[in-house]
């Protein structure tokens, strides 16, 4: 095992054993805590301490905020700044994906032709076309309305991926933001389309003459490159250092900033300014410190929240993330699920999402696999855990180097011909998988990073195509099911989380639900105990809940002492928003945020999230009570919060 495993896997062993020390004033002790969970089958005592929708004893107080060197958009330099000290590392990352992911059009980065063939919708014409000038351009004619010509400034995505390269375009517009255009293209497919979703709900759509443009949701264009709030935005993943700025006057006009539409060096290793001016001073002849941090260096999960800048599905905790910045304290990997359940119980996807379903697999939680084990980051080429290059995507060494006992006549675990596809490791463990919310008319299949294992009946029954049907198209589930048990034995069921939450899906007790999804297991995908929370706390929580088992706010509290920053927030969110009046539970919550030390920036950022998503579906229902006490918990909690305020002034009258 190389050192670098070794010291990834010591640092995360020491992470997971350091619990937070209980303070003075503790009203829950360890020793009580396991002996609730113990006694779970005996008769819960009803908390009923303190007065349910009573008020909080004023805003819970602010431990210091951390006084890390701020990131600043004036220390990017460009990637062209690296490359005279690092001339290596510079020409493989430039004809990587990474180098190659966007830019100014070009007849060179363009991958449709714009040479006026029209694109044909129901009810409109539009042209992609070289203006004599060299500017490249849509020229869009409606049956109804005025000529427009939207000019393509930027492109995004070289069709460079093989479940389904496509490319997009983005333009200037008058308000200072940078707008993704509908018409999008499939380098696989060699065809026009664009994404319906939010207009027909179809999924992404060839454009032809049965469709409307305004079937396509970026029609007019929306989407803009950067984050805001209120604004529909990819956030900043399609560019390097993207900022979207709101001037503080009244023109309404934004700014937008960014280095580059490639993801150049800077992205994942963050400013390099300071690093520039010490090496080009000679300074690190005299001392360690070369103005970043070595990436090599990183724990499991700093390494993999590099790489889920992008290849992941996030929501934003606040504005203004640069790279180099902590990216826990600006976004969270898990809160989708409260909002939009993007993936199936064992983490593979379910509407649309990246790479950050790797969180489930057993080669993360019960192991320390990060993205950089299986890709070289520079050259996007492929490698083994110890750094050898790999022939490619497909090659074995990617699981052998782990594994070398199934090298040992791989026939034998494989029960495929050597050699064959059906041989490969990636095949039955890491098959491209095509996102169910874009439909099946334009491919976009992705690896499944759980690394899962093949079940071919309960994969059928959340239709999806798993790697046994993708070959064995005609041969029943049930038949394959068998096949599978006999070559193997019994498969190995699935985790003790994603059979708990499959189970309590089927029920409506909170007492058996709260014994199914809430107890900690020994080892389990943070991804998987994030769920089964979720589904707790959309189900049976709800404010100032007049009557609360007590073993139910002592798994709680487990959980809020979790080494994972969104899994102890939604247990502190639950605890809040159910028992938040009650002082001792109160107190509890706020000895736990003081005793987070420099995490209590990220566990607060996300309980205001948990509370701030919970308001809103009370309030989307028409529960407007339970939205209105919601949202104060909201404000008991962060009383600056400008969303909050907002909202609730749109609230009638009576009902605040």
């Amino acid at each position: 095992m190389s050192r670098r495993k070794q010291s990834r896997q010591a640092r995360r062993r020491q992470s997971q054993s350091q619990t937070p020390r209980p303070g003075p004033r503790r009203w829950l002790t360890a020793s009580a805590v396991l002996a609730g969970i113990v006694a779970l089958g005996v008769t819960a005592v009803m908390l009923t301490v303190g007065s349910p929708g009573g008020k909080e004893s004023g805003a819970f107080p602010r431990p210091p905020d951390s006084q890390a060197r701020p990131v600043r958009f004036e220390d990017f330099l460009g990637s062209e700044a690296c490359r005279t000290c690092h001339g290596q590392q510079f020409s493989v990352w430039s004809a990587s994906t990474h180098g190659r992911a966007g830019g100014p059009p070009t007849h060179v980065t363009l991958l449709p032709p714009f040479d006026g063939t029209p694109i044909q919708f129901r009810d409109a014409v539009v042209r992609p076309m070289t203006t004599e000038d060299g500017r490249f351009v849509f020229a869009v004619q409606r049956q109804r309305g005025a000529p427009e010509v939207l000019e393509v400034t930027g492109v995004i995505g070289g069709g460079h991926m093989v479940g389904g390269g496509t490319q997009g375009f983005v333009t200037q517009h008058a308000d200072g933001t940078v707008r993704f255009l509908p018409f999008d293209y499939s380098a696989a497919a060699q065809e026009w389309f664009c994404n319906t979703l939010g207009r027909r709900n179809e999924g992404w759509l060839p454009i032809t003459p049965d469709l409307a443009l305004a079937d396509c949701a970026d029609w007019p264009p929306v989407r803009v490159l950067g984050s805001h709030r209120g604004i529909q935005n990819c956030q900043q993943c399609h560019g390097s250092q993207i900022l979207l700025t709101k001037a503080d006057d009244a023109s309404g006009r934004f700014g937008t900033r960014y280095t580059s539409l490639a993801v150049n060096c800077e992205s994942c290793h963050g400013p390099g300014r300071r690093h520039v001016e010490l090496m080009e001073r000679g300074a690190h002849a005299t001392t360690e410190d070369i103005g970043m941090r070595s990436l090599a260096t990183l724990s499991t999960d700093e390494s993999l929240a590099v790489c889920f800048q992008c290849h992941s599905l996030k929501t934003e905790l606040t504005q203004g993330y640069l790279p180099g910045a902590a990216f826990e304290e600006y976004f969270s990997v898990k809160l989708p699920i409260l909002i939009g359940a993007p993936f199936f119980p064992d983490g593979r996807v379910r509407t649309f999402a990246y790479q950050g379903n790797h969180l489930a697999s057993a080669c993360y939680y019960a192991g320390s696999m990060t993205c950089t084990d299986c890709h070289d980051p520079h050259a996007q080429t492929y490698r083994n855990h110890v750094g050898t290059p790999l022939d490619g995507r497909f090659a074995d060494g990617q699981c052998l180097s782990c594994h070398p006992s199934k090298a040992d006549t791989p026939e034998r675990h494989t029960r495929h011909a050597v050699n064959s596809a059906g041989s490969r490791c990636v095949a039955c463990h890491m098959p491209y998988l095509q996102h169910p919310l874009v439909g099946n008319l334009i491919r976009y299949a992705r690896s499944d990073h759980t690394i899962s294992i093949p079940r071919p009946g309960f994969d059928t029954a959340f239709r999806i195509t798993g790697a046994c049907r993708q070959c064995h198209e005609t041969m029943l589930p049930s038949r394959l099911d068998s096949v599978v048990e006999q070559w193997y034995g019994p498969v190995r069921s699935l985790s003790q989380g994603t059979g708990a939450l499959l189970d309590a899906r089927r029920i409506g007790d909170l007492d058996r639900a709260a014994d199914l999804v809430l107890p900690t297991q020994p080892v389990e995908s943070p991804l998987v105990t994030f769920a089964k929370l979720s589904h707790f706390f959309l189900r049976y929580v709800h404010p100032d809940m007049a009557e609360l088992p007590e073993r139910v706010v002592q798994l709680l509290s487990v959980h809020a002492h979790s080494n994972d920053d969104d899994v102890a927030a939604l247990a502190l969110a639950g605890l809040h928003l159910a028992r938040g009046s009650d002082p001792t539970v109160r107190l509890f919550l706020e000895e736990t945020l003081y005793e987070l030390g420099p995490r209590h920036v990220a566990v607060r950022r996300r309980w205001v999230a948990v509370l701030v998503i919970r308001g809103r579906a009370f309030q989307v229902t028409g529960d407007l009570p339970n939205a209105l006490a919601t949202y104060r918990k909201v404000l008991d909690l962060d009383p600056d919060n400008v969303e909050v305020a907002e909202m609730l002034a749109t609230f009638p009258t009576r009902a605040r």
